[in-house]
C-alpha cells in the first residue's frame, strides 16, 4: 500500500477530527492532467516539453485549488508536491537549477513524509502483487536503461532512489519505513501531523529552500502537507 492508501486515510482521519481537508495530486488539474494522460499514451512529447506539462498542472492546481483551500483554513494533503516532478527530471538528465527555478514559485510545505522502500526489488514485489504488471513510465523505458522492462524498472529506480534519499537531507524530509504494516505508518503519519496541527501556525515569512520568484501570500494557517513515497510514483 502506497501514497494513495495512506492520504486517503489521513484524510479520514482529520476529517473526522472537525478538519476540512483539501485532497490533490499530479495530473489532476483541469488545464493539463488530461492532457497528460492522453500524452503519455503516445510517448511522442520530448522531456522538457513533458516537464513544462507538469510544471503547468502543478501551477494550475496551486493557483485553483491549494491558495483557495488554504486561505479558507483546510488542511492540504498532497499526493507528491514539487519534488517528484524535480527528481524524475534530473534522472532524465534535465538541469537541475532549470527545473529548480520552474518550481520557485512553490509554497513551503509544513511536512513532507517520504514512504521509502529500502530497495527496488521491493518495489517489483509490489508491481507483481497488484497484477498491473510493469508501466513504460515506471519502468523508465524511454530511458533505455535496460534490455527489458524488468531490467529497466530495477536501474531507474535504483536512480531514483538515490535521488530522493539526497534530496531527503537537503529538504529535510520525514522519512518513513513503508515496508511495514499499513497500520503502523498510518499511526507515524497521524502522530507527526497531529504536531503539527497542534503547534502555533508558523510564520508565513519562511524562505523557500528553491528561492521563490514571488513573495508568499498571507495564508491563515498552514502550507501543504506532502506526502511523497517511491510506490507508484514514477511517470515521465
Amino acid at each position: 500500500m502506497g501514497r494513495s492508501t495512506h492520504i486517503a486515510l489521513l484524510k479520514t482521519w482529520l476529517e473526522s477530527r472537525g478538519h476540512a481537508v483539501l485532497d490533490t495530486g499530479m495530473t489532476r488539474s483541469v488545464l493539463a492532467g488530461r492532457g497528460i494522460k492522453e500524452a503519455k499514451t503516445g510517448h511522442t512529447l520530448g522531456r522538457l516539453t513533458m516537464q513544462l506539462f507538469y510544471a503547468t498542472d502543478f501551477i494550475d492546481r496551486l493557483e485553483n485549488e491549494m491558495l483557495p483551500a488554504l486561505r479558507s483554513g483546510f488542511v492540504v494533503l498532497t499526493d507528491r508536491y514539487i519534488y517528484s516532478a524535480m527528481a524524475r527530471a534530473e534522472v532524465r538528465g534535465i538541469d537541475s537549477s532549470w527545473i529548480r527555478s520552474i518550481y520557485s514559485m512553490a509554497l513551503v510545505p509544513d511536512a513532507v513524509f517520504y514512504l521509502r522502500i529500502s530497495t527496488p526489488q521491493q518495489l517489483v514485489e509490489r508491481v507483481l502483487s497488484s497484477g498491473r504488471g510493469f508501466d513504460y513510465w515506471e519502468s523508465g523505458m524511454d530511458l533505455h536503461l535496460g534490455e527489458d522492462f524488468y531490467d529497466s524498472f530495477i536501474a531507474y529506480q535504483t536512480r531514483m532512489l538515490k535521488v530522493f534519499d539526497r534530496m531527503s537531507g537537503e529538504y529535510g524530509f520525514h522519512v518513513l519505513n513503508a515496508s511495514r504494516s499499513v497500520r503502523s505508518v498510518a499511526a507515524d503519519l497521524r502522530r507527526a501531523v497531529t504536531k503539527l496541527i497542534d503547534e502555533p501556525a508558523m510564520s508565513d515569512e519562511r524562505v523557500s529552500p528553491i528561492q521563490p520568484l514571488r513573495e508568499k501570500p498571507v495564508l491563515p494557517s498552514k502550507t501543504p502537507v506532502t506526502l511523497v513515497d517511491l510506490n507508484k510514483k514514477i511517470l515521465p
